[in-house]
């Protein structure tokens, strides 16, 4: 799947487990590091590895295994980098600490709402 089919993937993979504020940025013109980021919250490290644990298994079923992990035991913020898709999974009061969205502001993003398309949007 290419690079933008796998972050809507990843997205869809995160909201089964419940997981809140899904954004997509669209980071192609602005690093050469990536091309997208996924970010989302959980409420507790409970549920932020319940999420990371989710996407892992659904991705690697589909044949797709992240580069590398970081984070997942602690779950407070687990990174999942595949590449060109970068899965970040907060708790929200990390995720407000760092607040990726504004450090990345310019990036074109898309909210995700579970059983709706992935809508464009400019924060």
């Amino acid at each position: 799947m290419n690079p933008l089919e796998l972050a809507k993937r990843a997205a869809e993979l995160t909201a089964d487990k419940k997981s809140a504020d899904i954004v997509i940025l669209d980071l192609r013109e602005l690093s050469s590091v990536t091309d997208y980021f996924v970010i989302c919250s959980g409420r507790s490290d409970i549920q932020v590895r319940a999420i990371c644990d989710h996407v892992l298994e659904r991705l690697k079923a589909a044949g797709v295994v992240p580069l590398a992990t970081e984070g997942v035991e602690r779950g407070r913020w687990a990174l999942l980098d595949f590449g060109d898709v970068v899965v970040h999974v907060f708790q929200e009061a990390t995720r407000r600490l760092f607040d990726l969205e504004r450090l990345w502001l310019e990036a074109p993003r898309w909210t995700y709402v579970p059983g709706s398309v992935i809508e464009s949007a400019r924060a």
